[in-house]
């Protein structure tokens, strides 16, 4: 199943790499102090290479024998975390360890950086060894990724989370819908559930509509897919309470409101919420955190049939807060709606949404910057916070009041879609927040889900964002 991905593959038990190449890892400024150490051979061989310790990248030492002695890696000014992530796939596929054992965050970062310039996504190579992937799911063959040793400065525990949750993401936002519909992501919520002893209740199809989830159904019953919500409940009853939402349109066509097929073309990431909310809860759970979580999960497809809701349509919500459908292709936050109103019943200690829900934030933000809203100054102030030291991107947009005309409806209390065209991440946000109350303290994260181009580390697909400084928020208020 796609939640049961390989934790750790590219680092090694240190006891393993006694024959280990050393690399050392080096800034521009320490490059030249290393150097002042060296023999003139060396020195003279780091210099004809044009070796500048620039981040991202390397230089084999040769011994006396024509093998490798060392590998120079740079690090550049230090500010980039991903910098020795080239190495697992540039480097020959032997053995490494750190020489010297990097401390502190540059352990954590050196050990995540390697072990995600491993990642690849080979669950539809036909030639698994080619790809580097042996039967039993391990790499392998000459494709396979170098190794790292683990070095002793390194937190496993906390590397193997931030690993463990990312890779859950990835995974399923690039599994096409074909493998990845409202059912497919509800076993993969299970899997997630029953590794870590949680429970989990699933409402589907026309049971939604009795169950008071007018909205899910409305906008789910059009695909032959049946819609669900799924929840999960993880942790002691009186722990202070944490609740995740996470937009899972398995599919997005844009329904009636037809998108075009270079709009339709990346729509399998339109669960790219729910994957990020997975991780999350993957990563607390690992880390056994005293909260009571609960995430839930509206699973739908957004597809054109003769049930598929209209526009102009009126639906009722979970809220009794009545919604005009301007666009079917705001579809989003109309399934969140329901199930944001039934977070927010329960009066948690911290709720957070993610969704891929506006082409307006990538439009203002670009592809590599999480849009963020929020209700509470200090809850904002403690995300970035958390964003900044794990080098997370976030940026905060205003619920802007006097925008919330523009979603006013003559014919019922709101419409989905405002007119006009301006702010389309801030009236998606303000939507949302009429199904919360103003004593919850609420995150609203408008997401892109995808890398659209490769870089070390992060290949184009699916990604996970603000994932790291979300488990940083949760751990550090109620850890």
């Amino acid at each position: 199943m796609p939640a049961q991905t390989t934790l750790v593959t590219a680092l090694i038990d240190g006891a393993d790499a006694d024959a280990a190449v050393p690399v050392t890892a080096l800034t521009r400024e320490a490059l030249t102090s290393w150097l002042e150490a060296q023999d003139p051979a060396t020195r003279r061989w780091v210099e004809t290479a044009g070796f500048k310790a620039e981040a991202g990248a390397h230089l084999m030492l040769p011994d006396a024998e024509g093998g490798a002695a060392r590998v120079l890696a740079g690090l550049g000014d230090g500010s980039d975390p991903w910098a020795l992530a080239a190495l697992p796939t540039a480097l020959p596929r032997v053995d490494y360890r750190l020489d010297p054992a990097p401390e502190g965050d540059q352990a954590f970062w050196a050990c995540f950086a390697w072990e995600m310039g491993a990642y690849s996504f080979t669950r539809y190579k036909s030639n698994t060894a080619a790809a580097g992937v042996g039967s039993d799911g391990e790499p392998s063959g000459p494709s396979r990724p170098a190794r790292l040793a683990w070095p002793d400065t390194a937190d496993r525990e906390a590397v193997t989370r931030a690993v463990a949750g990312t890779t859950l993401v990835r995974d399923l936002i690039n599994t096409p819908a074909s493998d990845m519909g409202p059912e497919e992501l509800e076993d993969a919520a299970r899997v997630l559930a029953d590794a870590h002893g949680a429970t989990m209740d699933v409402i589907v199809g026309e049971d939604l509509e009795r169950a008071n989830y007018p909205a899910i159904y409305a906008v789910g019953k059009g695909s032959a897919r049946p819609p669900r919500l799924i929840d999960i409940r993880w942790g002691r009853e009186d722990a202070p309470r944490v609740t995740l939402v996470g937009k899972g349109v398995c599919f997005d066509s844009g329904g009636y409101d037809l998108k075009p097929s270079a709009g339709m073309k990346l729509m399998k990431k339109d669960m790219g919420g729910a994957a990020n909310t997975l991780g999350l809860a993957r990563m607390i759970m690992m880390a056994g955190l005293d909260v009571r979580l609960r995430l839930l999960i509206p699973a739908v497809e957004n597809m054109v049939s003769g049930t598929a809701y209209r526009p102009q349509d009126v639906l009722r919500t979970r809220k009794g807060l009545t919604v005009e459908i301007g666009n079917t292709d705001a579809e989003g936050r109309v399934v969140l709606c329901d199930a944001l109103a039934e977070a927010d019943s329960e009066q948690p200690d911290l709720l957070v949404d993610c969704a891929t829900l506006t082409g307006a934030a990538r439009v203002a933000l670009g592809p590599e910057i999480a849009v963020y809203f929020a209700n509470d100054d200090a809850l904002a102030a403690d995300i970035e916070c958390h964003a900044g030291a794990w080098r997370d991107p976030v940026w905060r947009l205003p619920l802007w009041a006097p925008y919330r005309k523009m979603l006013d409806s003559k014919t019922a209390d709101i419409n989905n879609a405002g007119e006009g065209g301006f702010a389309g991440a801030i009236t998606a946000a303000l939507y949302l927040k009429e199904f919360v109350s103003d004593s919850t303290r609420w995150a609203h994260f408008d997401i892109y889900g995808w890398n659209p181009a490769g870089r070390p580390g992060r290949p184009a697909g699916g990604e996970a964002f603000a994932l790291r400084a979300l488990y940083a928020l949760v751990a550090d208020r109620f850890g």
